[in-house]
């Protein structure tokens, strides 16, 4: 069983060192609920119990996506040696940036903590003699540690210097396959974004630093996001606002002023890359016509920790986190009685309820028992709620009667209901659909 008296989960006030920041309500939220906790370097977080367990939910539906599509997953070295960098072209047009962290070891080599891995993919790929256009396209991806010297570390997890990030790169014989391709896999990101139940939006995005001929972006919209998102009413197309002139006035595309301007939160992006690395690093294939051709590649990021900060972000209350279903950490919170009151007779239905639950598959190890039973359950009750678990059932007064009723609040859908034992079952399956 699970218990809450068994949880390490260190709840503080802000430190002293972001008391004064611009602090949003997610960072705020994730801090004191002991999610998330503030490293002494500006930038660092420490994914604490709650928040590693929804991390890892979201990499299994990312993971389930990314199997749709063929990926296989690896990991690759986290340093990658500036000469691959310097291969690509990148090195000075990243060191310009100073958003790389530049190491050196003993024999005074120089490597880069990697902010990303497009370098070490291709090398990987020119490694591979005789390469065959029969074993394209090739969809690889891993799920690590990313870093950037951020100037201006905020936001909690969603600007920071070390990140989780899955990164994907796509390996196709020709612009049309990659295309191909492309739609594939961001038709994937839909289905994870769709699967996750917070609203979002695919817009133009700005291939930067990446370079490549495609790129699109997917947002949470959120006031408290950093990028300006343009909606067209006509034709429903969007884009980042960095992509337009300035002032934006109307749609780029039918030159429609029935735009919306709003704020959104970077949580993916996705790019057709072309030759722009397999080009200069040499990775190649044999052709159907026994040819030599570059490869063409494409890329496709999404930053899992920022999702996580964005989501709540998204759907929390001022003082009350609220997760999706699918990463909430544990769905399902019971609340037993105190102990010496006159609910305690009811505490042996504890396990029995437990066990009731997760005999559901979509419960399995997704409950957790407040145990605390020297605390009351009204006190219990509005932490459960401040650290948002989706559902919180109490055993409270009702449950002594004859046939015990149970109390549940439902955070999602905000929704407070009395089930029995024998409903619970159906109950729960009807949640898992309706939710």
């Amino acid at each position: 069983m699970n218990r809450v008296t068994k949880l390490f989960q260190p709840t503080a006030p802000i430190p002293k060192s972001l008391q004064d920041s611009n602090i949003i309500k997610s960072q705020r939220m994730m801090l004191e609920q002991g999610v998330i906790r503030a490293a002494t370097s500006t930038g660092l977080y420490t994914l604490l119990p709650l928040g590693m367990r929804a991390l890892k939910k979201l990499e299994v539906i990312v993971d389930r996506f990314m199997e749709k599509v063929g990926a296989q997953r690896l990991l690759l070295p986290t340093l990658t040696s500036d000469k691959l960098w310097k291969q690509s072209g990148r090195l000075e047009e990243a060191k310009a940036g100073s958003e790389l962290f530049l190491l050196e070891d003993r024999h005074q080599r120089q490597y880069i903590l990697g902010p990303t891995h497009e370098e070490a993919i291709t090398e990987m790929l020119a490694a591979e003699i005789g390469l065959s256009y029969r074993r394209l396209p090739l969809l690889l991806y891993q799920v690590s540690n990313k870093y950037r010297d951020e100037p201006r570390p905020r936001y909690g997890l969603l600007r920071t210097r070390e990140f989780v990030m899955k990164d994907m790169y796509s390996f196709d014989a020709n612009a049309e396959n990659a295309l191909e391709t492309y739609q594939s896999v961001t038709e994937a990101y839909n289905g994870i974004f769709q699967e996750l139940g917070v609203k979002y939006v695919r817009v133009e995005g700005d291939s930067g630093m990446m370079g490549g001929s495609m790129s699109h972006e997917f947002h949470y919209p959120c006031e408290s996001g950093e990028e300006q998102i343009i909606q067209c009413q006509n034709c429903h197309n969007s884009s980042n606002a960095s992509l337009l002139e300035s002032p934006v006035s109307s749609c780029p595309h039918c030159r429609s002023s029935d735009i919306t301007i709003m704020h959104g939160i970077e949580v993916g992006h996705t790019f057709i890359l072309g030759t722009r690395y397999s080009q200069p690093m040499n990775a190649t294939f044999t052709a159907d016509d026994n040819t030599i051709q570059p490869l063409i590649m494409g890329c496709y990021g999404l930053g899992l920790s920022r999702i996580l900060a964005a989501s709540v972000e998204a759907l929390s209350l001022p003082t009350e986190l609220r997760w999706p279903l699918s990463i909430a950490p544990y769905k399902v919170c019971i609340i037993t009685p105190k102990h010496g009151s006159k609910e305690e007779a009811a505490s042996g239905l504890t396990q029995s309820l437990y066990d009731l639950i997760e005999c559901n598959q979509a419960f399995k190890n997704d409950v957790i028992v407040d145990d605390r039973t020297n605390l009351s359950i009204g006190r219990r009750l509005r932490e459960a709620k401040r650290s948002g678990y989706p559902l919180i059932i109490v055993i409270g007064k009702k449950a002594t009667q004859d046939i015990p009723r149970f109390e549940v609040f439902d955070l999602i859908n905000n929704q407070e209901y009395e089930w029995t034992d024998g409903s619970l079952a159906t109950r729960l399956k009807e949640y898992c659909a309706d939710t």
